[in-house]
């Protein structure tokens, strides 16, 4: 199982951003896949989640309305469209999973057992 996650960068207040997280080993059809982010001095957390075999989804209150996240499961690829982006948003952002889990919630406020590597995004002036 693995995850690898791209799209980060710099862009300014207000801007969007696209992550992808291309999965292998496994389908997007019955675990929870989702996003986390760490800023610096802080703990990890959980941004948004899904639950691939019914859709729901789950979102940090610190995104809601600004961030969607997706998948194509033809493309074993999942998204975090993130847009009026904030400079408290700046964070290494990680796709994780959890092959025992199925729940979006679960997910985000648990302990994923597998991560990709992760992709910086600062929101920055």
């Amino acid at each position: 199982v693995q995850l690898q996650a791209s799209g980060g960068g710099l862009v300014q207040p207000g801007g969007s951003l696209t992550l992808s997280c291309v999965v292998s080993g496994f389908t997007l059809n019955r675990p929870a896949v989702g996003w986390f982010r760490q800023a610096p001095g802080k703990e990890r957390e959980g941004v948004s989640c899904l639950s691939t075999w019914n859709d729901i989804t789950h979102y940090a209150d610190a995104v809601k309305g600004r961030f969607t996240i997706s998948r194509d499961t033809a493309k074993n690829t999942v998204y975090l469209q993130m847009n009026n982006l904030r400079p408290e948003d700046t964070a290494v952002y990680y796709c994780a999973t959890d092959l025992g889990h199925s729940s979006s919630y679960a997910l985000c406020n648990g302990r994923p057992s597998t991560w990709g590597a992760g992709t910086q995004v600062t929101v920055s002036s």
